[in-house]
């Protein structure tokens, strides 16, 4: 664990440079609009440990697959989201000395990430070999108000000398992916030019055919003043630049300001690139960079009246909450049904920057209720949209006749995760597809997309599962054989009870959305089955049977819902009963030993229960919870949010807490060692839930908001903001009192510790 981010409620700061911080700081602070996104690499030259991250939302590389032993049913490839030019990059020279921070005696650094404005900073001074001094300061963003759009403002003043000081703005295309299976480049280049201090490349991705345009216009102040100088422009492959000479005087700063875009093929006509790219440039630049600073300030504003969660007398836990919810809305806009949310966004390449089962079960709980319900509907509509794939996938499997299985790993719909026990077995993903539309759906009341779209996935889940259960005459009961659960601390098990538990639950929710959407529309309905070539009295008969007589794993001894099949058979050694030295087990145990083991990476059977929290009574969750909890490593950063959820609500304050911190400052202290290859975007969202569902107690009863919140014991008091069809709520729990502030001007009604209340239209209840 590492702690060198000073805490403060809106910053990130880092003071003092440590090159061994470098590439988690590069994460930390890392920059995004949705459309596109940045690791906080430094605008100079920097020849020591870095990992270089541009990254343009939507395009991506079809890597060749690479794996030791092939199995019939391997993806080919696997999608990954590229490190895409350069745009942030400027050299600068001072008397023909590089300034390189790794070669540089460097005091007076500073790196802060304004999460309220959403811009990053950064101050240091540098002394170079021939003992020259320089003072700088760097500001740059991603635009929110122009999303393909960024600025910089790039200031050096000599502070011991005149001299030359050369500054080179550039665009470099010719860059790598480190996760690249066979160390290729992605990239080749279509054109570059350069007209006065406009300049730009054109690059397409190799395979995938994605045009980008990146470009730039720059202009330079001297102490304050705008000046003209000529510049040379430096071509190489993949490379254009505008190298500036200037004779720099002690005191004087120098001011480069860079404006840079970020065009591609997915919103722009391939001929119309360059034109487009060019009429963003003189836009965003015409505006100049305090106003654009402007409008970033303006659109953060109101991102934060709607999920901004104010914690009083705990500083620490409110820098991690806000710096969760910055980078959750930095990632994901909702703009695009296109795009979706990899498990470390815009801040690296691990995972490949591809949609995961994560979205579904962490991140639509958040958009939900932070965001305009658009935002979600278009998280679904992309999951919609790759059915037909969805279809491939399962026939991969073996499986046809409209089964459908979605990607555990995917950018366009296709399966591309390699390892076998991922691909083939770990089927719980598809529960977590058709979850989220019955989220989607009880939370937003739009049964509308059910008729137009979701009870079609629906249907293809279902019989996905109706196929991949088996017989059992020694049960004499339905199995489900050769499975991997959330839990990847073991693999090829029997009767994962999560898996079971889901696939029967998708079942019964496909027929009960049939019986909704006959209502709603019974033309649309009939479309739609005779379209699937569904035989509702047959195949509702087999799902019937299915879940009728599925076999859930138990024990009665212990009385908990069993893992799988033989879980008990394993050596049963708590966890704080591990010696630190073998912490994390991934890191230090063969697979073998991790797989003969009782320690799960993070529980399935609590994740059923979260799901489905409705089914169980509170001594059941309390057993499951007490049993499984002490043997959980919490080595997936998806682990401590949900263990924080329900632990509030069996009512341990303490471990709920403990859990909160965990996942709250997972990245910001570096807690499993791994934020260097990006941050957790996806658990961030997690992160919210505790808050709100954990602390707060929220949830969905008969069609209302529901609260049983809780105050945590360092917390003076603690606030959120809900948006509920149409309404927007401010709850703020207190030690006196609960105060529901309704910011609409819908009246709603809700329900605190199973009390009804009336929330008028911009109105307060106070409890």
């Amino acid at each position: 664990m590492k702690d060198y981010i000073k805490i403060d409620e809106w910053k990130i700061i880092e003071d003092g440079f440590n090159s061994a911080h470098n590439k988690i700081s590069e994460s930390i602070f890392s920059l995004g609009n949705g459309r596109m996104g940045q690791r906080a690499n430094f605008e100079e030259a920097y020849s020591g440990e870095t990992l270089q991250g541009n990254y343009v939302a939507g395009v991506y590389y079809n890597d060749k697959t690479r794996v030791g032993w092939w199995k019939n049913g391997y993806p080919e490839y696997f999608s990954k989201v590229l490190n895409a030019a350069n745009w942030v990059g400027i050299d600068v020279a001072i008397d023909g000395e590089q300034l390189d921070l790794a070669k540089c005696a460097v005091s007076n650094f500073r790196r802060e990430l304004n999460m309220k404005e959403g811009y990053l900073k950064r101050n240091f001074t540098a002394k170079n070999n021939s003992g020259k001094q320089v003072e700088v300061e760097a500001i740059r963003f991603c635009s929110m108000a122009d999303d393909e759009a960024g600025a910089i403002k790039y200031t050096i003043t000599p502070l011991n000398f005149d001299g030359a000081l050369t500054v080179t703005p550039f665009i470099d295309g010719d860059v790598v992916n480190q996760d690249a299976n066979y160390d290729e480049k992605f990239w080749d280049e279509v054109a570059k030019g350069c007209d006065d201090n406009d300049c730009y490349i054109q690059m397409r991705t190799k395979k995938t055919g994605f045009d980008v345009a990146t470009g730039m216009q720059f202009s330079i102040l001297q102490n304050g003043q705008a000046i003209e100088t000529a510049h040379e422009i430096i071509q190489k492959e993949k490379y254009i630049g505008a190298k500036i000479t200037l004779q720099a005087q002690k005191g004087q700063p120098i001011t480069v300001f860079k404006y840079a875009a970020n065009l591609s093929s997915q919103n722009h006509k391939v001929e119309d690139l360059i034109i487009n790219l060019k009429a963003t440039l003189d836009r965003v630049s015409k505006k100049g960079f305090d106003t654009m600073l402007a409008e970033q300030a303006a659109a953060w504003e109101e991102k934060w009246k709607h999920n901004d969660i104010i914690i009083e007398g705990d500083p620490s836990a409110q820098q991690a909450i806000r710096f969760n919810i910055f980078q959750l809305n930095q990632t994901y806009t909702g703009e695009d049904d296109r795009l979706n949310i990899g498990p470390k966004g815009f801040t690296g390449e691990k995972y490949g920057g591809v949609t995961y089962w994560d979205t579904e079960a962490y991140c639509v709980p958040f958009y939900l209720s932070t965001a305009e319900q658009k935002v979600t509907k278009n998280l679904l509509l992309y999951r919609y949209k790759q059915l037909e794939q969805a279809y491939q996938n399962a026939g991969m499997l073996g499986f046809g006749n409209g089964a459908a299985l979605y990607p555990m790993v995917s950018i366009n719909g296709i399966e591309c995760h390699n390892e076998w026990e991922i691909t083939f077995e770990e089927l719980h993903r598809n529960g977590a597809i058709a979850y989220a539309i019955f989220n989607y759906v009880r939370y937003t009341g739009d049964a509308d997309y059910l008729v137009d779209y979701g009870l079609e996935v629906l249907i293809g889940i279902a019989r996905f599962w109706r196929y991949r259960v088996s017989w059992s005459a020694e049960k004499e009961k339905y199995v489900m054989l050769g499975i991997t659960g959330p839990n990847e601390y073991e693999n090829n098990i029997n009767n994962n009870w999560y898996t079971n538990t889901l696939a029967t639950w998708c079942m019964q929710y496909a027929m009960e959305v049939m019986e909704k959407v006959k209502a709603i529309d019974a033309d649309k309905y009939a479309k739609l089955i005779a379209k699937l070539n569904f035989n509702e009295e047959q195949e509702t008969g087999k799902f019937t049977h299915i879940i009728d007589n599925m076999y859930y794993p138990y024990d009665e001894r212990n009385q908990v819902f069993l893992q799988q099949d033989g879980y008990l058979d394993k050596e049963q050694i708590l966890v704080k009963d591990l010696p630190a030295s073998d912490r994390p087990l991934n890191q230090k145990w063969s697979w073998d030993r991790i797989l003969r083991s009782c320690f799960i990476k993070q529980a399935d059977v609590l994740q059923g229960i979260y799901f489905f929290e409705d089914k169980y009574d509170i001594d059941t969750i309390r057993r499951n919870f007490d049993f499984y909890e002490p043997r959980t490593v919490h080595e997936s950063s998806l682990s401590p949010c949900l263990h924080a959820i329900l632990a509030a609500k069996l009512g341990d304050e303490a471990r709920a807490y403990e859990f909160y911190l965990r996942t709250a400052r997972l990245d910001l202290d570096d807690y499993n060692n791994d934020t260097e290859d990006g941050c957790h975007i996806t658990s961030m969202a997690g992160t919210w839930m505790a808050v709100v569902e954990g602390f707060g107690g929220m949830r969905m009863r008969d069609d209302k908001l529901s609260f049983k919140p809780f105050l945590p014991g360092k917390w003076a008091s603690f606030s959120f903001h809900v948006g509920f069809r149409d309404s927007l709520l401010n709850v703020r729990v207190s030690k006196e009192q609960i105060a529901i502030k309704n910011l609409s001007g819908i009246e709603t009604t809700v329900l605190v510790h199973d009390k009804t209340y009336l929330v008028k239209a911009n109105s307060e209840v106070v409890i």
